[in-house]
């Protein structure tokens, strides 16, 4: 089924026999490759290298799509196409721009999208080797903000010294969103007390690809920082080009701020207090503006459901090493939506990547061993599904 004007598709087949249902979620859309001479190879031209499989999309989250159909053709198989399981395979095509249709897709075909146990194939795992339940997802927090301090451009040399120009006062302004060591200095913006596992500064700097001499931000544990705290990053930025720079002071300078929100507070509550600090501190006087603001909630597994277990089980069959249950830094907003539009439904995320898969940057790729592994997870996940009655 096919949503007009809607980038999602749907397949459904009912449950029969008193046998449970799954939803099994993916997305199609994908960030752009950016510079293609970043890229080794061309990004939409897949290439296999040293046992991963290279371009755009490869990981994030194609693959989650064909690990999908590849699962369901292995127990067709297997059981034969006439299981008992119910089954909806749901494609989306907005996840990369915030799912903005995701919420009402979900209202206007609850009934088709309804099951016990819900797949989200967009996450990841410890590493190439070891499984991961993603059990806990950082909130986002996207806007623009333009800083304004004049009514017109002026000459540097003129009024230099005794005027502030836009990039002074955004520069000023945006140095107060973090302390001395890197964390975020906002109040209001929480953290999560969680424990987490060891993860060494070595491996930190081998998998973000720090450069010797630059030290990693924050305090205490690494994946405390990445999971369980908020951070800030600047991700665009309006000014004049280095070419076409000229000895003008700015009036206006506009930039995206991308706040991820620790697990627990709303992405609301979080953008809020976000916004009073940026005012309370603006430098000068500076005119700020706020606009295009994108909020995505994050999200806490339930852990104690009978299909946690069932997965965990299959993943450590699947891969020959026991799954772990992990935090992820980045944000899927959509998920609270599942979590609201159905509450009895267990929600499991789970993906393909690995900390070296590269999603949204160039050189993105898919390790073809955690592949396979993903495929045989979730195929033996439906069998035993289909085998489990009374449950929903």
């Amino acid at each position: 089924m096919c949503i007009r004007d809607r980038p999602a598709v749907l397949a459904t087949r009912a449950a029969r026999n008193g046998r449970p249902s799954i939803l099994l979620y993916a997305h199609h859309d994908v960030q752009p490759p950016g510079a293609d001479e970043l890229w080794e190879t061309p990004p939409f031209e897949p290439t296999v290298r040293d046992g991963r499989l290279y371009g755009r999309g490869a990981a994030d989250d194609k693959a989650g799509i064909m690990a999908h159909i590849a699962a369901l053709r292995a127990v067709a198989e297997v059981l034969g196409d006439d299981f008992d399981l119910g089954v909806s395979l749901f494609i989306e095509g907005e996840e990369e721009y915030g799912s903005r249709s995701f919420a009402r897709f979900l209202r206007d075909n609850a009934d088709a999208l309804r099951a016990d146990a819900i797949v989200v194939a967009d996450s990841g795992n410890l590493d190439s080797r070891t499984p991961g339940l993603t059990v806990s997802l950082r909130g986002n927090a996207r806007f623009t903000l333009t800083v304004r301090t004049l009514e017109h451009a002026s000459h540097s040399g003129m009024f230099g010294g005794a005027v502030p120009d836009a990039m002074m006062a955004a520069v000023t302004l945006l140095a107060t969103l973090w302390d001395s060591d890197g964390a975020v200095a906002v109040d209001g913006m929480t953290s999560r007390d969680a424990q987490t596992p060891e993860y060494s500064e070595e491996t930190l700097r081998d998998e973000a690809g720090l450069l010797d001499g630059v030290s990693p931000i924050g305090r205490d544990d690494i994946y405390g920082r990445i999971w369980n705290r908020p951070s800030i990053t600047i991700t665009g930025m309006d000014v004049t080009s280095v070419a076409e720079a000229s000895n003008t002071l700015l009036p206006e300078v506009s930039l995206v701020i991308s706040a991820r929100v620790a697990p627990g507070q709303s992405a609301a509550d979080a953008y809020a207090a976000l916004e009073r600090h940026l005012r309370r501190h603006a430098p000068f006087g500076a005119e700020l503006t706020f606009s295009d603001i994108d909020l995505g909630d994050g999200f806490l597994v339930d852990t104690s459901g009978w299909a946690v277990e069932l997965t965990r089980a299959a993943m450590g069959d699947g891969y020959g090493v026991a799954a772990v249950d992990l935090g992820v830094g980045g944000s899927i907003p959509f998920v609270a939506d599942l979590v609201r539009e159905f509450p009895g439904a267990q929600i499991l995320v789970t993906g393909v990547e690995d900390p070296h898969s590269r999603a949204h940057s160039p050189n993105e790729s898919l390790h073809l061993d955690t592949f396979r592994n993903a495929v045989r997870t979730e195929a033996l996940l439906l069998a035993r599904m289909n085998e489990r009655a009374g449950e929903s």
